[in-house]
């Protein structure tokens, strides 16, 4: 927020104030949006893991590689001869509460809570297009969630969700060579032919692509037993507590559910 502060400073200083307090209050929200965020977060992360050794470690980031039904954006891929990484970036704050088989997980800060959707989840996709798209076998291929900014886990994580710096060291922790340099370089080529263009139509495609997933997602499931809409719900109680599910919308006269599959929107 240093930045902030200073063109508040300077707008002071040359009596702009109406004009300046607009673009101000456009700086702070810009500042405080959760696309800025995220990219300050992947910048973060992108700094740490270039700084793995050049020889053994080649990083890509922010891929977005076409699908047979759009598009999906990879924030990080770490080739190198110890495997291929497939790393999601979240720029979070607050108390973090989660599972690997929960669809949703928990972000609290002080009373307020939201939810978001299980990265490793959301990693599954990248990894699974990355194995169709470049012949890879799944045991080469690893999945790390790494959290940036003032978060703090509040249930017992799995190894490969962590922060930033120790990220590095979990990608480092995997010492079986089991690609060799020629390999690598031939990944990377092949990565880089695969992946779109870095653009803001690029940005866009996949975007809509994203939106309509929502779309379709919120708007058409049916209920089984009435055929009314559905709506999505959380179980409250019981051992499926925090997981999302569909309820009709005409509940209580109507009590048909269905699961909610994970949101693999990226």
């Amino acid at each position: 927020m240093e930045i902030v502060s200073t063109v508040w400073a300077s707008i002071v200083e040359t009596g702009y104030l109406i004009p300046g307090f607009l673009a101000f209050i456009f700086l702070v929200t810009f500042f405080q949006s959760s696309w800025f965020k995220g990219k300050a977060g992947e910048g973060a992360v992108a700094y740490l893991l270039s700084r793995l050794p050049k020889g053994d470690y080649v990083t890509l980031n922010d891929v977005t590689i076409p699908t047979q039904d759009g598009t999906t954006q990879i924030d990080h891929i770490v080739v190198s001869i110890y495997g291929v990484f497939v790393v999601e970036t979240k720029n979070m704050k607050g108390w973090i509460f989660g599972s690997v088989n929960q669809r949703q997980w928990t972000q609290k800060i002080y009373r307020h809570s939201s939810k978001f959707q299980n990265p490793l989840h959301q990693n599954y996709k990248h990894i699974k297009v990355l194995e169709s798209s470049l012949g890879l076998p799944p045991e080469i291929v690893h999945s790390l969630v790494l959290f940036v900014g003032d978060s703090t886990f509040k249930t017992q994580m799995p190894s490969n969700v962590t922060t930033a710096r120790a990220g590095v060291r979990f990608i480092r922790s995997f010492e079986t060579k089991v690609l060799d340099h020629d390999q690598v370089t031939d990944l990377v080529t092949k990565i880089s032919n695969l992946r779109l263009q870095r653009s803001r139509a690029t940005n866009k495609a996949h975007i809509r692509h994203i939106e309509s997933i929502i779309e379709e997602k919120t708007y058409g499931k049916k209920c089984p037993n009435c055929g009314a809409d559905m709506v999505l719900r959380e179980s409250k109680k019981g051992h499926n507590a925090g997981d999302a599910f569909w309820g009709c919308s005409r509940y209580p006269k109507c009590r048909g559910t269905r699961g909610a599959s994970a949101l693999n929107l990226q």
